[in-house]
């Protein structure tokens, strides 16, 4: 016959069960309570049928083919090619070296007449020399995307791009402005330092050469509008920008995990940057 527990030991046990609760309430309220203050830096596209997440030199490629794309006033469907292409042959990152010769987001070969190393490095000229190969090949908006992709890219296996649709499409609708407030960013701040200030001028310049000169973020569109403002805060941590404002919307750095929130100051007339 087995003794019965004693007094003392039912009251230990007892104790030990208290406090376990005790403290996994204290965590679970601390948790809630504590922001995470620790989210490294990243990107994140939103949008209604799926959202993907990025680093950031992916979100400042992906942002500079929509802007290469609007600037040629090519389709959504072009801009989707691209980017499955991009994905499949450098994860969508400028890339400084590959097979071969291959350089740049689209591994794009000197040797085969695309461009020298140091222009093929620069995401504007690289995705503009993919879009002036694309718009050639006939009947390219309706064909199935990996042989679009391939007739351009003449890569040794041509049906590697058609895996890559479904992201491209939801990149797309994100980095043109389509769907808004889709795209945003984090990236640690400074803490207890007064940060430079915010280099508009400079960004103003390089979304020029993307999307052409004299754009200054100002929004003839709605579309168009949230085009720029992806791009701005893709590129906020390079430019130092800690704000970007659009369309009743705002975009702050320090919360940018949090991605964009209402803001009745900022109209749908111009991009704001601080």
């Amino acid at each position: 016959m087995q003794r019965p527990f004693s007094k003392g030991v039912i009251a230990i046990v007892v104790i030990v069960v208290v406090l376990v609760v005790i403290v996994t309430a204290g965590l679970f309220l601390l948790f809630r309570r504590t922001p995470l203050v620790d989210l490294g830096e990243g990107c994140k596209v939103t949008t209604p049928s799926a959202s993907l997440d990025l680093n950031i030199e992916q979100a400042q490629v992906a942002a500079v083919i929509a802007a290469v794309a609007a600037r040629r006033r090519l389709p959504e469907r072009a801009v989707v090619i691209a980017y499955a292409t991009a994905i499949q042959e450098s994860k969508l990152q400028n890339l400084s070296g590959g097979d071969r010769d291959s350089v740049g987001a689209f591994q794009q070969r000197p040797s085969q007449g695309w461009g020298r190393p140091d222009q093929l490095i620069d995401p504007v000229y690289s995705a503009g020399k993919f879009f002036s190969a694309l718009v050639k090949v006939k009947g390219y908006r309706k064909m199935p995307l990996h042989e679009a992709a391939q007739a351009v890219q003449r890569s040794a296996d041509g049906s590697a791009y058609a895996q890559h649709e479904e992201d491209g499409k939801i990149l797309a609708a994100a980095f043109t402005g389509r769907v808004p407030g889709a795209v945003h960013c984090w990236f640690p701040t400074p803490d207890g330092t007064t940060p430079p200030p915010p280099d508009t001028e400079e960004a103003a310049r390089r979304l020029g050469r993307a999307l052409g000169p004299g754009t200054a973020f100002e929004a003839p569109s709605r579309g168009r509008g949230w085009l720029m403002a992806g791009w701005a805060v893709a590129h906020a941590k390079e430019f130092g920008l800690a704000r970007v404002g659009y369309d009743g919307r705002t975009w702050v750095s320090a919360d940018g995990h949090d991605g964009w929130k209402a803001d009745s100051r900022f109209t749908a007339g111009k991009v704001r940057l601080f």
